[in-house]
C-alpha cells in the first residue's frame, strides 16, 4: 500500500517536510553562529524565574516549529553560561566544533547500532580507528585501544572499576588508591560508585606547583601495606582543573611498576596536549600508564559529550565489562575488530565515532595541533601582563593553558582577601565580555583563567586582561 504526503503518520515527515526542519534550524543557527563574537560570555540573570515560566505538561497535540524555535533561541538559549563563545574563559571549556554536528545529524538520521560490531562494521571501524588514533597520540604501545565514553567521569569510573577487577581479589574492600589532593572529584566519585568507601581514598599532598609528592605517596603505599591493606591504583593529573597542573607521570610511572599498581592517568583537559611539542614535553611518562582518560569535548573542542578511555591492555577491558545472552550475537575474537558493549558499560549509545572521526578527517590533526599551540601562546602572554599588574600575583603558573592568580594589596590578609577577589571577579564578570570562574587554592580563593575554545584568540584574551584591569582598580578603591 503506498501513501502520499499526508499528515497521517506526523513522525514520518516526507522528504519536504524533512527539509524545511533542517532548514528552519539553519535560519537560527547561522546567525547564532557568526554573532558568537558579539553575544555576552554569560548571562543568566533571572534563570530561576525563567525555569519556573518553562514548567509544563506533556503536549496532547504538536505545535508550529517556529513557535518552538522562538523558544529554544529567544528565551532557553541565551540565559546560559556561553560556552560557545569565544570570551568563555570559566572551568574547562568546551568549545563545540560545528563539524561534530553536522556529523551528529548523519548519525541520528542513519542511526546504525555501533556497540556490536556485526550490526555496523563499517561505522564500527571508523570508530577504532579514533580510538587507535588516540593511542599512538598518547604514546600507548601497538595492541592498545579503548572506548569512547560521555566524558571524563565514565572514562575514570571503568578504568577504576577495569583497576578493581584487574589488581584485587573479588572481596575487595582492603583495596587502597592514591589521588593528589588536586584530583578531578570524578576519581573519588567513580570509587565510591565502584564499591569502595570513601576513605579507601588516599589523598597525597602536593607540592609549590600543586603535583602530586612523589615521596608522600610512597610513605602512604608503605603505611598501608604494614596496616595489612592492599594497595592497587595511583590515579596522576595531566592537567587538574584548579591550576593545569601535571603530576610528575615518569615518577609515578617508577612507584606503580615497583609496587605493582595500576597507574590511570586524568588526562581529560589536558592529554591531548600531547599533539603539541611543549605539551609532549610536559608530560613525559603518559605513554606508560596502564589507562588514560582524554575528553575531546574539551581540548580537541567537541561538543559536551565526547570522552574516551583508552588503555595499554585492551584484554583487561573486556574482562571488566563482558557479558554475555542467548540474544547477542557472538563477539569478535579477531584482535583487528571491536565490539564496544563488550568492553565497556553500554549496551545502546550513539554513534561517538563519526562525531571524532568527520572532524579529524575534515581537518587533519595538523589544526588541531595548531589550534593548541595558539592557546598555549595566550596562556603565557596572560601570565606575563597580569604578572605586569600591580597587587597581582601568579597563584599557579600555567603548566599549559589555565592560570591561577589573585589580587594581594599590602594590608590585606585572611578572609578580606577573598572577599577582595571574589568582589574582582564579579567585577569582571559583569562586564560580560569574558567570563571567568575561580578555585580556592590552599585555603585562599583565587581567580582562573582558562583558554581553551578554539574561537578564543588574541583579541578576546586583551579584552580579558583589560576587564581584569578596570575591575582591579574599581574594587581596589572601595572601602572594605
Amino acid at each position: 500500500m503506498t501513501r502520499g504526503p499526508d499528515t497521517s503518520f506526523p513522525l514520518e515527515p516526507d522528504a519536504q517536510a524533512f527539509r524545511a526542519l533542517v532548514e528552519g534550524a539553519l535560519e537560527r543557527l547561522v546567525p547564532f553562529l557568526t554573532s558568537l563574537p558579539e553575544q555576552n560570555a554569560t548571562s543568566t540573570d533571572d534563570g530561576v524565574a525563567l525555569a519556573r515560566s518553562l514548567v509544563e505538561s506533556a503536549p496532547e497535540e504538536g505545535a508550529a516549529f517556529d513557535e518552538l524555535l522562538d523558544l529554544v533561541f529567544e528565551r532557553a538559549v541565551p540565559n546560559s553560561f556561553n560556552t560557545a563563545s569565544p570570551g568563555y574563559l570559566a572551568f574547562i571549556p568546551g568549545g563545540g566544533l560545528p563539524h561534530t554536528a553536522v556529523a551528529n545529524l548523519i548519525a541520528d538520521i542513519t542511526n546504525r547500532y555501533v556497540t556490536v560490531f556485526s550490526a555496523a562494521p563499517g561505522m564500527v571501524q571508523l570508530e577504532t580507528n579514533v580510538v587507535r588514533w588516540f593511542c599512538e597520540l598518547a604514546g600507548l604501545p601497538p595492541g592498545s585501544g579503548g572506548t569512547l565514553t560521555t566524558g571524563g567521569s565514565m572514562a575514570n569510573w571503568i578504568a577504576l572499576v577495569t583497576a578493581r577487577r584487574e589488581r584485587l581479589p573479588e572481596n575487595f574492600l582492603a583495596g587502597t588508591l592514591y589521588t593528589s589532593d588536586q584530583v578531578h572529584h570524578s576519581v573519588t566519585k567513580a570509587a565510591v560508585l565502584a564499591g569502595f568507601p570513601e576513605s579507601a581514598v588516599r589523598v597525597v599532598p602536593t607540592d609549590d606547583g600543586y603535583r602530586m609528592r612523589v615521596d608522600a605517596l610512597e610513605a602512604a603505599i608503605a603505611e598501608d601495606r604494614a596496616a595489612g591493606l592492599t594497595p592497587f591504583l595511583v590515579v596522576g593529573s595531566v592537567g587538574t582543573t584548579n591550576c593545569g597542573a601535571i603530576d610528575p607521570l615518569d615518577e609515578l610511572a617508577d612507584v606503580a611498576e615497583r609496587e605493582g599498581l595500576w597507574l590511570h592517568l586524568d588526562g581529560a583537559y589536558g592529554g591531548f596536549f600531547c599533539l603539541t611539542e611543549r605539551g609532549r614535553a610536559a608530560m613525559s611518562g603518559l605513554g606508560r600508564a596502564d589507562s588514560i582518560t582524554l575528553d575531546p569535548h574539551k581540548s580537541l573542542f567537541l561538543p559536551y559529550g565526547y570522552g574516551s578511555l583508552i588503555v595499554r591492555d585492551p584484554g583487561a577491558l573486556r574482562r571488566a565489562n563482558s557479558v554475555t545472552s542467548d540474544y547477542m550475537p557472538a563477539y569478535q575474537e579477531d584482535p583487528d575488530f571491536v565490539d564496544f558493549c563488550a568492553i565497556s558499560p553500554e549496551l545502546s549509545r550513539s554513534n561517538r565515532g563519526l562525531g571524532l572521526w568527520l572532524p579529524l578527517k575534515l581537518c587533519g590533526v595538523r589544526a588541531f595541533r595548531e589550534a593548541l599551540d595558539e592557546k598555549l601562546d595566550l596562556a603565557r602572554h596572560a601570565t606575563e601582563v597580569l604578572r605586569a599588574m600591580p597587587d597581582v600575583r601568579i597563584v599557579a603558573e600555567p603548566a599549559l593553558t589555565v592560570v591561577a592568580f589573585r589580587l594581594e594589596p599590602e594590608g590585606v590578609e585572611g578572609e578580606a582577601l577573598d572577599v577582595l577577589n571574589r568582589a574582582w571577579i564579579e567585577a569582571v564578570n559583569r562586564r560580560q565580555r569574558v567570563m571567568l570562574t575561580g578555585t580556592v587554592l590552599r585555603g585562599r580563593f583565587a581567580l582562573r583563567i582558562c583558554v581553551l575554545s578554539f574561537r578564543t584568540h588574541a583579541e578576546r584574551i586583551d579584552c580579558a586582561l583589560e576587564d581584569l584591569a578596570a575591575a582591579a582598580a574599581e574594587v581596589l578603591v572601595q572601602p572594605r
